[in-house]
């Protein structure tokens, strides 16, 4: 701008929207404790700015929306799968495509293929889901992201990227338990860090030499290919088509959940290995549906067609990643600790440090995405210890980073959403030493982020909003 100011600017204008409301703060104060300060379990009629994820709320382009109608309905070979196959083949260049409902059916069948008791997955980082499918089917994970990974504060442009020594090493040490390498095209957990398309190469030529297949989930994949163009010199001159092409023929299996990569709800595998082709599709029909929707609608399949279409639009994929690096430079500004550099998917709270006074023991995370629900009514996700499981022996596992994670979904949120979000962000941290820890009021054994339930240890919630009040005398 004119004035200095540096804006992203929304590549698109709005044709249809949906009415949300701002509750008063004792609205809030009531709907969270409700919800077991989970903010998974809070009804979305008492959520202002729904930052909790990006899945499955992406907003759809009219072409999509208008692609819907044109779809093929039908149980067996609809047009809609083909035209929604053709797509994917021209984005991942690969022979084969088998269909899912979305992201986590797609680990649940390829754990089941390729998983056996013992078996060890090395990965840049783990997402929830797929830890838990590898695990049940009596595998575990190994985690060996680079060193940077883990750093709150730093200026490496690709956090997410494996450690190519360490990744020796777990060979060395597993051998045969090793039955593929997994990486996560941004990593979900750790702060939506990008992966470079030189460390794809760099790890397939390990697992080659290994002959363990490589597989990588392309869920994020438009945030990591934004990042691959703008700050890896391989890729400057590349189009984003030559990109997602180059990354594809380093790996072997590719999976993804639509309900992010195609804006539409879905999911599917991409692979050219006839083998693990044949072994996946004898179980699809089985758990998804049959080969042809794979537990999608038809108007799901054409709307991820156009979906998977745009992701080759450099416009499109830089809206998130260009947004989420405004609402983490203005926070920065206002000394409100955030993951840096800025990354996909949302923009990233440190929990650690913006609660610095509670110890890990109190949900760092969950605390603090129950404070900022209470003054602001925008709900987050607790990405840090609620989302681990228990150690074997029954002690908590502490996560390595406490995060609370904003999601910016594609095309859904204004300008001055964000700067609102931002400002109640802010006046949250002048006031941080109002809040308070919380404990296991009901705590499930697997994936307990979902509707696992906690309780605030004394009353900090009733003097936090007291406080509120003082500064927004109207509730809002």
């Amino acid at each position: 701008m004119r004035n200095g100011e540096e804006l992203p600017l929304e590549m698109h204008k709005v044709k249809i929207v949906q009415r949300i409301d701002l509750k008063p703060v004792e609205h809030r104060l009531q709907a969270i404790d409700e919800a077991g300060n989970n903010t998974f379990l809070l009804r979305n009629r008492d959520v202002f700015l729904d930052m909790l994820t990006d899945s499955g709320v992406n907003a759809m382009s009219n072409l999509q929306q208008s692609a819907m109608l044109t779809a093929d309905d039908c149980y067996a070979g609809s047009e809609s799968f083909y035209r929604l196959e053709a797509e994917l083949k021209k984005v991942f260049n690969k022979k084969y495509f088998l269909p899912a409902h979305q992201g986590r059916a797609c680990e649940h069948l390829i754990s089941r293929v390729l998983v056996k008791p013992g078996s060890i997955v090395p990965m840049n980082y783990h997402f929830t889901t797929t830890k838990a499918h590898i695990r049940l089917q009596g595998g575990d994970i190994l985690e060996i992201p680079i060193d940077e990974a883990y750093k709150i504060e730093s200026d490496c442009l690709f956090k997410g990227n494996i450690d190519i020594d360490k990744l020796h090493e777990a060979f060395e040490q597993y051998g045969d338990r090793i039955p593929f390498v997994r990486l996560e095209a941004g990593t979900n957990l750790i702060g939506g860090q990008p992966i470079s398309l030189q460390n794809i190469k760099d790890v397939k030529a390990v697992c080659k030499s290994h002959g363990v297949p490589l597989v990588l989930d392309t869920s994020l994949m438009q945030d990591n290919l934004y990042f691959m163009k703008t700050r890896e010199e391989s890729c400057k001159d590349m189009t984003i088509l030559e990109i997602c092409n180059e990354a594809a023929a380093h790996v072997d299996l590719i999976y993804f959940s639509a309900r992010k990569f195609g804006c539409a709800k879905g999911g599917g595998m991409c692979m050219s290995d006839e083998k693990l082709f044949e072994a996946l599709r004898e179980i699809v029909p089985l758990f998804e549906g049959f080969l042809t929707y794979g537990g999608m609608s038809d108007k799901e399949m054409e709307a991820i067609a156009v979906g998977v279409r745009d992701v080759l639009d450099f416009d499109v994929i830089s809206q998130g990643p260009q947004f989420i690096k405004y609402m983490v430079s203005e926070l920065r500004k206002a000394g409100v600790p955030v993951v840096t550099p800025a990354g996909g998917l949302g923009c990233h709270l440190d929990a650690k440090q913006f609660l610095s006074h509670l110890g890990c023991e109190y949900f760092q995370s969950a605390s603090l995405s129950s404070a900022l629900y209470i003054v602001s009514g925008v709900r987050g996700m607790e990405r840090g210890t609620m989302a681990e499981e228990r150690n074997p022996d029954g002690s908590e596992h502490y996560s390595p980073v406490e995060l609370l994670r904003l999601a910016l979904p594609r095309r859904v949120f204004t300008m001055s959403q964000i700067k609102y979000a931002v400002d109640r962000i802010t006046w949250l941290y002048e006031n941080r030493h109002l809040v308070g820890g919380l404990k296991w009021k009901e705590e499930p054994r697997i994936l307990r982020f979902f509707f696992g339930k906690l309780e605030p240890v004394d009353d900090w919630q009733r003097k936090l909003a007291d406080r509120f009040l003082q500064d927004f005398p109207n509730g809002y």
